[in-house]
Parts: C-alpha cells; sequence; structure tokens
C-alpha cells in the first residue's frame, strides 16, 4: 500500500488553493505550511522561456529517513495506512526528522512544541473523503489513493500520463512516493537536487 497525492503541473496554475485549503482544515500556524506551493524557473532565454508551479509536502517516501532519525518514535508509518505521521505526545522537539528531509517538508508548531506535516487528511480519508488539497483545487490537479492499487484516483492518472512525463523529486535513497505529472509541452522538469532559491521561487544557478 502506497497511499499517496499526484499533482498534474499541466493543470496546476498556481492559484495557491490547495495552501490555503491546507492551512484552513488543518489550523496551520502563519508562517508555517504542510503543502507549500513554488515557483520553478523561468528557465530559458527569451522568447523560449518555461516555468512552472510545483506544490511540495509531505512526499511519503518508502524509506522515510525522518522515521529512521527519530530517536522517540514520534515518527513513525501507521500500520493500516502506511502514511508516515507525527505523534505529537511522543515529540520532544529535537528536530532530528526536520534535518532528515530532503525536501524541508516538516514544520515546527512553537505554540504546541513538536514537529508537525502533512497527514493526507487522514480525519477525512478515513471517512471516504478526499484530503482539502484535492478536494479544493479548481484545476483538477490533483489526485488521491493507493499507487498500488490500479483502480485508486492516483494510479490511474498516472497511468493516462505519458511514462515521459511521470516525475518525483530527486531520490537521495529514500524513494518518494508522490508523483508529479509535467508534459515538455509546458515545461522541462527540472530535478530537485539542480535549484536553489529563497522564499517561493526556484532557480539553477545563473540562470
Amino acid at each position: 500500500m502506497r497511499n499517496a497525492l499526484v499533482v498534474d503541473l499541466d493543470r496546476c496554475s498556481g492559484c495557491f488553493s490547495c495552501e490555503v485549503a491546507c492551512k484552513m482544515e488543518n489550523g496551520i500556524a502563519l508562517g508555517s505550511y504542510y503543502n507549500k506551493v513554488l515557483t520553478v524557473g523561468p528557465f530559458g532565454e527569451f522568447p523560449k522561456l518555461s516555468q512552472y508551479f510545483l506544490p511540495v509536502a509531505c512526499q511519503q517516501c518508502e524509506d522515510a529517513p525522518c522515521v529512521s532519525v527519530c530517536p522517540t518514535g514520534a515518527s513513525y508509518r501507521d500500520p493500516d495506512t502506511n502514511i508516515v505521521l507525527v505523534d505529537k505526545s511522543k515529540c520532544i522537539g529535537c528536530k532530528y526528522c526536520m534535518m532528515a528531509c530532503p525536501y524541508g517538508v516538516r514544520s515546527w508548531n512553537g505554540e504546541e512544541k513538536c514537529v508537525e506535516k502533512c497527514t493526507l487528511c487522514g480525519h477525512l480519508t478515513s471517512n471516504g473523503d478526499l484530503p482539502a488539497c484535492v478536494h479544493n483545487c479548481p484545476g483538477g490537479a490533483r489526485f488521491y489513493g493507493d499507487l498500488d492499487d490500479p483502480s485508486s484516483d492516483a494510479s490511474q492518472a498516472v497511468a493516462a500520463a505519458d511514462p515521459a512525463a511521470v516525475h518525483r523529486l530527486t531520490d537521495v535513497g529514500n524513494a518518494p512516493a508522490t508523483c508529479y505529472i509535467l508534459s515538455d509541452h509546458y515545461a522541462e522538469w527540472q530535478e530537485s537536487s539542480t535549484l536553489q532559491g529563497s522564499g517561493r521561487y526556484l532557480q539553477k544557478e545563473g540562470e
């Protein structure tokens, strides 16, 4: 079982609806994010420029480094859903998991003194509903489901895409599950390991 998100970047307009819906649904403090929409680019030379929007949240890694470094078991994989979660009652605030995450998608809750992250809206999906970000995407760019189940929305979205257009963030031995669909017709996929920047903008050095 690999419950995860699939994001069709060909459809993503960078409207931030997923980001806002996530914050509203989970009561996330100002300045913290479970899901953040980044702008990648622009790349190339005028007039042949390309740019795309990249929503980034927990990648639900198969070999999650956040779980392996946690000294208390606060970061764990749910035995029923196989989703990586945080047990706040066990978190001692050491932030090892934040340092171990290759994608910087964990947040520090200063009020509760613990680490937080995307839960794939388990409180909703356990009742048969969709994650808030998926439900509220106006472009229909987000899909949720078990990537090992061919009948799930997530699997069907991947199956319908050109295999060359299916991407994942750079794998550093952790095997991220989240899939991104981006066809060359819209923009050239950029490996996350080659990007740098601050805030919401990512570019290659020298561009």
